[in-house]
This record gives C-alpha cells, sequence and structure tokens, in this order.
C-alpha cells in the first residue's frame, strides 16, 4: 500500500492504556516500524522493550514522566525520567503541575520543568511538556506555555488523554502563536482521523499524539497522499 510518509513521520504512535499487554505493546512497535511513525509512546514500564523492538530503526522511543496527573514530585519526576532514559526512552512527554499552575505558584511549575528538562538534555533526549488544555483557562494556557518555553522544554503538549477532553484547533492555534516558530507543539487527546490531524497541523502543531495512527495514515493512500504543513518549526522536531 502506498501512503504518505510525511504523515507518518508527525505521529508519536501512542499506547498508554493501563491495560496494555506486552503482545499490545509488541505490535503497536510494529506497526511503527512498518509505517516510519515518529515515535512509539509507552508508559516507562514498557521503555525496555519498546527500546529493544525498535532498535536500529529511525523510530524514536517516547515515554511519560508524572502522568497522568502531574502532581508527582519534582524529585519523582526527575527520578523516572533518568531512569527511563537510562533504559532507552529519547522523549519525555511530562505532565505540568496543574494546581500549581492554576493556584499562582509560577516558580513551582517554573522549577518542575526546568528539572525535567535539565535531566532529558544531559542525556540527549527531548522534553515535551503536557500543559492539559481542558483544566485550563486561555490565560493559563498562555501562561503555561511561556513557562515551559522559558524553562527549556521542547515542546509544548495540549492533552495526556485521559481528562476532560483533548487538543483543540483553537487551542493548538493559541499555543502556536505563544511558543512562536523555535518551539514544537504537539497535539495529542481525540485525534482519530486524517482530517482531524491535517486541521491540527494546520493550526500550527509539528507533531501529533495517537493510538489511531494505523488507520490515519493508511487513509492517505485513499485521499492521495495529502501532504501535511510544518506548522512553521524547526525540522529536528
Amino acid at each position: 500500500m502506498n501512503f504518505d510518509r510525511s504523515i507518518a513521520r508527525l505521529i508519536d504512535h501512542t499506547i498508554l492504556k493501563p491495560e496494555a499487554l506486552r503482545n499490545d505493546v509488541k505490535t503497536v512497535c510494529d506497526e511503527a516500524l512498518r509505517f516510519g511513525f515518529a515515535s512509539v509512546c509507552v508508559n516507562p514500564f514498557w521503555v525496555p522493550l519498546v527500546a529493544a523492538q525498535l532498535k536500529g530503526s529511525v523510530v524514536r522511543v517516547c515515554t511519560v514522566s508524572g502522568f497522568p496527573l502531574g502532581a508527582t514530585s519534582t524529585a519523582a519526576k526527575t527520578a523516572e525520567t533518568i531512569a527511563a532514559l537510562s533504559d532507552g526512552a529519547e522523549e519525555i512527554d511530562m505532565v505540568i503541575n496543574v494546581g500549581a499552575l492554576l493556584g499562582g505558584e509560577t516558580a513551582v511549575v517554573d522549577s518542575d520543568i526546568r528539572a525535567v528538562a535539565e535531566a532529558s538534555h544531559a542525556r540527549g533526549a527531548i522534553l515535551k511538556v503536557i500543559i492539559e488544555t481542558a483544566l485550563l483557562t486561555d490565560e493559563a494556557k498562555v501562561l503555561a506555555c511561556r513557562i515551559a518555553q522559558s524553562a527549556g522544554a521542547d515542546f509544548v503538549k495540549t492533552s495526556t488523554g485521559f481528562s476532560k477532553s483533548g487538543a483543540t484547533v483553537e487551542d493548538i492555534a493559541l499555543m502556536r502563536r505563544t511558543v512562536g516558530p523555535s518551539m514544537g507543539v504537539k497535539a495529542s487527546g481525540g485525534i482519530r482521523t486524517l482530517e482531524d490531524l491535517k486541521a491540527m497541523v494546520a493550526a500550527g502543531a509539528t507533531r501529533v499524539g495517537a493510538s489511531a495512527s494505523v488507520r490515519i495514515v493508511e487513509s492517505t493512500a485513499v485521499s492521495g497522499g495529502a501532504k501535511a504543513a510544518d506548522g512553521g518549526a524547526p525540522s529536528s522536531y
């Protein structure tokens, strides 16, 4: 089947459900290798398995930190990050301390992100910061993005997929306007079709998290392999 590989390279092929089995994770890795997704995103327990399955390929190993609530301590998030990187992770998607942000404790949010960013970058990994847009006002979304950018994150990301709702085009556009062209923006949560993905990319997303990745990419063959815009972010993202 001919499909649009440029679409596949935008997608973090994701399996974060708690009931995922070893064979489920292996299947996701096989799909990622077949289609050439940007990464496979899993819970930290599965990182060694995913690293082994993807070894020698261009598909990166992505995992989460402080997931899904973001309410663990900075020390715990940092330790979880370092352990995951030691196991083979190359990308970290961490959840901000939402309560601290909404409570005006911006220094706490900054130091939390900064610690994980430093741990990630010291080991050659990139950091995506999940701001959980469903729980924030537009003002708080802008503040979260600015803090994440200042603290050294490589991406801001909309959602865990475990809260009240996922990514919206409006939130992606707001996040892109806030961080400008120099930072990645990841849309995640509720993206199930090629049309969903294309709308997010048009709004400024440079990466998309999805579990419906195979269906999305297979549909590019039907649609003639529509090309996605890059959203203005560097190709290194």
